[in-house]
Parts: C-alpha cells; structure tokens; sequence
C-alpha cells in the first residue's frame, strides 16, 4: 500500500515550532513500533498453530472402524454364546447398538465426553482456517528532512526514507549464531596430562608477561604518546584465565605502580574550566592536556580496582565468573595494599591522595596482622618525610575520626603513630632552608658611599631581580607550616584528651601517655592544672602498669619544664612517687623501662635544678646508687652518667663520700618520703664494689664518681663518655642481642706443642719413660712418673 501521507511544505515547516517536530517524531516512532510488535506477535501465533496442527496427524474414521470391529467380532466370536442360546430381546438390542458407530469406536475405559475425540481429529486445513485473517499493515516509512534546494521555480524541500531494520530477520540471524555456537560448544575438549598442563601453563604466563613489559617499556618510553596503552594494561587486571588470572593480575598491580611512580608529575593536575576548554590553543598545550586528562582518569580507574580487590576480599565476596578463589583473594588483596602504601608514601602531591588515605587509615586495624603492619609502617614514612605538614594532616583528620566513631577500640598501634610527626623537629631542629641566613642586601647609606650613581641603578634592579628569584625559589613560609602544624596538634590533643575522659580503661592509654609525654611542651597553658590533677588521679588510682606510671610522671614535668615555668606548682607527690617505685626496676623485664626513667630523672633534676632540695637530691642520689647494683651493665652506666650530672650541678653531694654523718638522724632506706629520709647521714658505699664490675665502663664511671667527678685532671673521664646523655649511654651499651657490650677481648691463646692434645703428650711421655725404665715395674713407681711428666711439661 502506497504512503499517501502528504509531504508538508517548507514554508509549513518553518511555521511549525521545533517541539511540535519533536513531538509529531516521536508519535510516528512509537506507531511504528506499536505496529511491529503486533506483526510480530501474530506471526508467532500463525507459526505456533501450524506446529502443532503437524504435530497431531489425523487418524481416518473408517479405517479405525474396520480394525477395531474385526478385533472385536475375534473376541466375540471366542467368548459370545451361540445365537440360539440368547434371548430375542438381548438379540435384538445387540443389533441397535451395533448400528452407532460412536459405540463401537468410543474407548470405554475413558472418561471422556463423546464429542473430544471428534473435535481432537478435525483436519488440519479446518483448523488452519480458522485462524482469524489479518491484512499485513506496513509501517509508515519515516521521512528524514534534508537541505531544500532552490530553483527557478522556487524552493523545492528534499526528504529520504530512514531505512528500518527487519527484526524478524536479526531474529533469525541470533537463533542461527546461538545454535552454531552450540555446535561448536558441543565439539569435545581434548584431555591434558598434568605434565602439559604446566607447560601450557608456563607458557601463557611467559607470554603475558612479555606483552606487560612491552606495554610497560611502551608506556615509560614516550608516555605523552603512549597514554592509551596504560587502559590496555589495567585491562588485564580483569584476567579470565583462570591458570594464571592471579599471578598476571598481581604483576600488572606492580607494574602500573610503578609507572605512576614514575611518569606521575610533581604537580597536582586540576580539571579544566569550561573558558579554558573553549579557549584554542597551542598544539604542544593540547597534547599535554591530553597526557594529564589520560593519566588522571587511568590514575583514578586504577585506584578503583585495587580498593574493589579489598572489599571483595574483606566481603568474602567472589565473583559470578569464579576465576579466582577465595584463598587466592587474600595474596591478590596484600599485593593490592602494599600498591596503596608505596604511592601514599612516593606521591603525596598528586591527585586522589586523600582518597589513598581514607582507604590506608582504617587498614591500620585490620585483623591480620601483616596488612595492619604494611598500613602503619607506610604512615610513619609518610609523617618523617612530610616536611611542609598538608598529608599529615590529612591523616590525623582521618585517624581522629577513625578512633572516635570505632568508640576507642582500636589497636594501640594506630595512635603510636603520632609520635612519628615532626612536629617536634620543626619546631627544636628548624629545617636547613629556614636555619640558612637570608640574603643580606646593600642600605641607601652604604649605596651612597661606595657606588656611583650608575652602579647605584644598576644595583637596584639586580637587588629586585634577585628578590624575585628567591620568591619564586623559596619553599612554603614558616607561617604555614606553624598554622598547619598548629591545626593537626589541636586534632592529636582533642583524641588524647577524650581518651583520658571517656576512656581510662582503655589499651590506648599507654600510647596516649606516651604521646603527652612527647607533645607536652606545647599544649596551651589553659589547660595545665586539669591535666596535671587527671595525670595525677591516673597514678593514684593504682590501676597503671609502672611503665603507663612513668609516662604520666614524665608528661607531667614536660608541661612543667616548658611553658609551665610561670605556673607556681610543686610535683613534690610526682617526686615521691617515682623515689617509691624505682626499686620495681631490676634485671629482668623492667630493664627496658630504664631509658623513660633516665628521661623522668633529667627533666626532674637537671631541668628544674632551682626548684629541687638539697635532701631530695641526696636522697635520689643515693638510692640510684643502691640500684646500680642490681640491673644489667647497661642500666647501671646510664644511672651512674645521671648520679654524675647531679653530683655537679648540686654542690654538696660529696657529703657522701665522706664516712662521717652530717647533723642529726639516721638514714631510713624504706621510707618512702625522699625529703625525710636524711640521706645525708649515709655513704655511697656501693661505687667501690662497682669499681670491680664486670663491665669496663662500670667501673670507669665508678672510679670517676668515687673521686668526685671532677671535669679535669686524671680522675676524668675520656671525652666520649663524658658528652653523652644518660639516654645514650644506656642505648649504646644495650644487650639486647645477648652479647657483652662492649665485647670480651679475646685472651691470647697459649703457644702449640707439637702435640696436638694433652693426651697425646701424655701417651708419648710414658712411651718414653717406660722405654728407659723397662727393667723396672711401672706399677710400683708412679710417683716416678709423675715427677718425669711434671719437669717435661715445664721444660
């Protein structure tokens, strides 16, 4: 049937509004396909009748007459009395019936009307006569508008027919492909030995590994031209194969690493305006656009799948295809956050780093114990290299919110980390850039005087080109970095101090003792008395171990010794704590706390020389002395270089080395008040039996406090021991590896005889001895041979 839909003029299109086009489309399109659908639909019905009318093949009255009634007459001519033994009125019933030949053909074991069977075997040309007749409606072709062409005439519109695609047809076209891939799929697959398994194996990983390092040398060779081959390696992070999937996808996890690591610029690339995009450009700037827009979204999809490969592996979740086993998630899944950690630590400056953050910091604790350790380790390299403070910030953001919304049960391990920032560097040890003197340059006056006019000039503006080199040069400002250092402070102070008010409890206590001790010089004074009386209530409660105790006792001074100078406070029950408790330390497992004793007894004494007593300072000392005598080498050198420094910044402690007592009283060792204890009335008897210590510098340090410690002279002590702390010493001798510190000198080995043992030379004297003596009986004169034996082995 033709289309006689008018063609509308140009002159009605330009009248007619673009949205009632639109819409006048859109109505035409969905006819369409209103229309095909029901094409579609009765040629399926169509089809589905003729499949069935064929299914069923007519069975022909007549002849299911005949051999059912020949059957019957057999059995009945078998079984059926003679006609002269029946009745007339049986006889002729008999006759009636036979006569219906829906009796005869009817199966009576059915329970089925008569008509079912007639209607079941109806032929099939009635029933396909009876499917209703539809006249094929085509679908309005769709007219596609093009440029009208002007004439003479006037403007003539052109128009062409959108071609539409047959369905039925791309149909048939599936079913043909689905079946040929079943054929193909149905071919059977030829049975591998185990042997060629592993050679097949082999081989396909020895090939991809071969294309990854193409693609990889490809990529670090020319990466502004070969940026759309980092989207062809990270697509073989989803390997298929499920002989190699795992190995190829870890490899390709290392190697996009470091590329990133490599061609990564040192600069955070931002994304463009709409101006900028719009605005034309250079070829060389669109080709760099290009390369940081390519690298970028490869840098971002490639962080997606390791973070997937995470929480897969963290789910428990396996994928539909099953290529990887849940055990094989694991190594995919450490392989994955080992990526993570080396680009947190080697690009904190690009893109999508506080991304990397936010999945590195709640890994820190993680129940395995590798994947927490990988996590940390990277933290605290990230902290020690961040010189200006912006990602450490942005991980103690992190960690804060991490702490307070797991309600504090997270692994000490995650707090420790703060005492890697450096914070504390920054603000003691300044970094070389600001230690560096600033260019000097030349006054008015001094221009004046040395330089004419003309030089003057000149001089100026190579001053101001200099000014602008060093401004440009310059690293971040000293008032940067103190703000941002300032801002992740307050953070680490706000988690300790609701810690110490929701949390006493906790095992994030010792780590947050620790950190006070460390940050404590620089906490705002407003909060020094609540902090001293919560450190205080903290060790009175007796509910610490005595290294969380030393901790509170040296956080407490540190704030005391620093800005807390001002403040009229006496830590006399700190002081008293500590005297108590010193005799806890000993050989065995305390030995490791000596080094924040050592600490708590400089910032106590030397720190604070002004405020402490004469009688606490003999009392320490002596007691310090006592303790010398029962810890390892190490600890003893480190509180002999402690009971040196107090012997020369207090002037009277060589009271105790002189036997007569001074004043009245009697020494009392058990009483646990230092001021009361009249150390005075005592001696350091201990330092002599340390001068015959085992250890040399043990006694070096014991015979140089016995003579006073003098600075000069012969009882001084060499320069190398004399300018180390207390701390150091007591590192620098440790015997941690189980070995004498410093070594044993070996003792020079006695000269070889011939012999090459002492019963050989036994042996070969008594040979001797019995050859000149054979006469006589060798059992009767030992003592003879004993005196031949003596005078050999002296000669």
């Amino acid at each position: 049937r033709k289309n006689t839909k008018r063609v509308p003029s140009f002159r009605k299109l330009l009248r007619t509004s673009q949205i009632k086009l639109d819409n006048k489309l859109k109505n035409k399109q969905f006819k369409q396909k209103s229309a095909a659908k029901k094409y579609r639909k009765e040629q399926k019905k169509l089809r589905e009748a003729v499949r069935d009318a064929i299914a069923s093949k007519p069975f022909p009255l007549e002849e299911y007459k005949k051999k059912h009634v020949a059957e019957k007459r057999e059995e009945e001519e078998e079984d059926a009395l003679p006609l002269d033994m029946m009745d007339e009125d049986d006889l002729k019933l008999m006759e009636d019936l036979a006569q219906k030949a829906s009796f005869l053909t009817r199966d009576l074991s059915s329970n089925e009307p008569v008509h079912v069977k007639k209607r079941k075997h109806e032929s099939v040309i009635d029933k396909y006569e009876k499917v209703p007749r539809r006249m094929q409606s085509e679908p309005e072709k769709e007219l596609i508008h093009l440029l009208p062409i002007k004439d003479k005439g006037g403007i003539i519109p052109q128009t062409m027919e959108k071609p539409v695609s047959n369905v039925a047809q791309d149909e048939e076209e599936d079913t043909e492909e689905m079946e040929e891939a079943e054929d193909f799929s149905a071919e059977p697959v030829p049975v591998l030995t185990p042997e060629e398994m592993a050679a097949q194996r082999r081989q396909k990983l020895q090939e991809r590994k071969m294309h990854i390092a193409a693609l990889a040398s490809a990529i670090l060779s020319e990466p502004d031209n070969n940026i759309k081959k980092l989207k062809e390696l990270r697509a073989m992070l989803m390997e298929q194969d499920p002989n190699v999937a795992v190995i190829v996808r870890k490899l390709v996890m290392v190697s996009l690493m470091e590329i990133f690591k490599d061609i990564a610029p040192s600069y955070k690339i931002r994304p463009l305006t709409e101006a900028e995009k719009a605005t034309k450009v250079k070829k060389e700037t669109q080709k760099l656009r290009e390369f940081e827009e390519g690298l970028v979204s490869q840098y971002k999809f490639y962080l997606e799948n390791l973070e997937q490969t995470i929480k897969d592996w963290k789910q428990r979740k396996l994928k539909k295809s099953n290529v990887i086993s849940l055990k094989a998630y694991k190594g995919l899944a450490e392989i994955a956050v080992k990526c993570l950690c080396e680009l947190l630590v080697a690009l904190p400056h690009f893109n999508f780093h506080n991304n990397i953050i936010v999945l590195i910091v709640p890994l820190m604790n993680d129940t395995s114990k590798m994947i927490s350790q990988l996590c940390v380790e990277a933290v605290k390299k990230l902290f020690k290299q961040d010189k200006l403070g912006y990602a450490s910030l942005g991980v103690v953001k992190v960690i804060s919110g991490l702490v307070r919304g797991r309600n504090y049960d997270v692994r000490p391990e995650v707090l420790k980390v703060f005492l890697h920032l450096r914070i504390k560097e920054v603000e003691l040890q300044k970094d070389s850039e600001d230690i560096a003197p600033k260019k000097k340059f030349m006054t008015y006056k001094e221009k004046r005087k040395n330089l004419s006019r003309m030089q003057r000039k000149w001089k100026k503006a190579e001053e101001k080109l200099e000014r602008e080199l060093l401004e440009a040069e310059a690293s971040e400002s000293k008032e940067k970095k103190l703000k941002l250092h300032t801002e992740t402070l307050n953070i680490v102070f706000v988690t300790y101090f609701r810690i110490l008010k929701k949390a006493q409890k906790s095992p994030l206590l010792p780590a947050v003792l620790e950190g006070l001790a460390k940050f404590a010089h620089l906490i705002n004074v407003e909060f020094f008395d609540d902090l001293l009386i919560v450190l205080h209530s903290l060790i009175a409660s007796g509910g610490l171990s005595y290294r969380e105790s030393l901790h509170c006792i040296l956080s407490a001074f540190h704030i005391l010794s620093g800005q807390g100078d001002v403040l009229n406070i006496d830590p006399m029950k700190f002081y008293t704590h500590l005297y108590k408790t010193l005799f806890s330390l000993h050989a065995g497992r305390t030995n490791d706390d000596m080094g924040i004793v050592l600490q708590c007894l400089d910032v106590m004494f030397a720190k604070r020389r002004k405020q402490v007593s004469q009688q606490r300072a003999l009392a320490f000392l002596k007691r310090l002395s006592t303790l010398t005598l029962h810890v390892l080498p190490n600890s003893s050198v480190g509180i002999l270089a402690t009971n040196r420094v107090l012997m020369q910044i207090f002037p009277k402690m060589d009271l105790l080395l002189d036997n007569e007592s001074q004043g009245s009283g009697v020494y009392l060792p058990e009483l646990e008040e230092p001021e009361h204890c009249n150390a005075q009335n005592t001696a350091l008897w201990e330092l002599h039996l340390l001068q015959r210590h085992y250890h040399p510098i043990v006694q070096k340090f014991a015979a140089h406090l016995i003579v006073g410690a003098p600075t000069e002279g012969s009882g001084a002590l060499s320069l190398d021991l004399s300018q180390r702390s207390a701390t150091e010493h007591f590192e620098a001798y440790s015997m941690r590896e189980m070995t004498f510190n410093p070594p044993v000198a070996s003792v020079t080995p006695r000269r070889k005889d011939t012999f090459s043992s002492m019963d050989s030379f036994i042996d070969e004297e008594l040979n001797k001895w019995l050859q000149q003596h054979i006469s006589e009986t060798v059992v009767h004169k030992p003592l003879d041979f004993a005196k031949h034996l003596k005078e050999s082995s002296l000669s």
